[in-house]
């Protein structure tokens, strides 16, 4: 398998105004009504963007993110397998640098995280609490159970052999935790579940 994929379009856009604002009143925090100066700012920055959308037309608009993937017949061999240690890495590095979080039902967080245990919010529209934590959950559990995936040998955590004492050729099963075992397989799958139910969620 050979993947090879771009970054995404870039387009030309002012940030005058923008910058002007956030340096004058702080972060997004701006008044409804602003003074002359920042009217004036507005109009400029509306000239520039105006210019720019003319290069943007005739170029910037026109270029597509580059894609290549190229798949080798063994790459679905084990597809399941495969596609782990691509979107492993992937998920480490989205925890890691994400700037939001999507809405994430309480049926799929512990008590502790749900909204029902979390303070009345003031604002319909603003998020609880624990609204972060869920999706750091969620993407802990969506890790772990790639992490599973990509190894080879979770079941021996479950199963111990040993020789065989009557002397008979090969080994003999000394040890098996079916109920570990089932646990165990129980949370990837749900991983696995949470995944391709928060697929949409997955954005920096």
């Amino acid at each position: 398998m050979k993947i090879k994929i771009g970054k995404y379009p870039s387009r030309l856009t002012s940030t005058m105004y923008e910058k002007h604002m956030n340096n004058k009143y702080g972060f997004n925090q701006w008044p409804d009504k602003g003074d002359f100066a920042d009217y004036y700012m507005e109009a400029v920055d509306k000239l520039y963007q105006d210019v720019y959308n003319f290069f943007n037309r005739i170029w910037f608009d026109r270029r597509k993110q580059k894609v290549s993937v190229t798949i080798d017949p063994q790459d679905t061999w084990s597809m399941d397998s495969t596609l782990s240690h691509i979107i492993l890495p992937m998920l480490i590095q989205l925890k890691e640098t994400k700037h939001g979080s999507p809405h994430v039902d309480d049926v799929d967080v512990p008590k502790r995280l749900k909204s029902t245990s979390a303070k009345a919010i003031e604002n319909a529209n603003d998020t609880d609490e624990f609204h972060h934590d869920r999706w750091e959950y969620v993407l802990d559990e969506m890790i772990w159970a790639f992490e599973q995936k990509c190894r080879d040998d979770w079941l021996e955590d479950y199963y111990d052999y040993g020789e065989d004492e009557t002397g008979a050729f090969g080994l003999r099963l000394i040890r098996a935790d079916e109920k570990g075992r089932k646990a165990h397989q129980k949370r990837m799958s749900n991983g696995f579940k949470l995944f391709g139910k928060y697929y949409e969620g997955l954005w920096d």
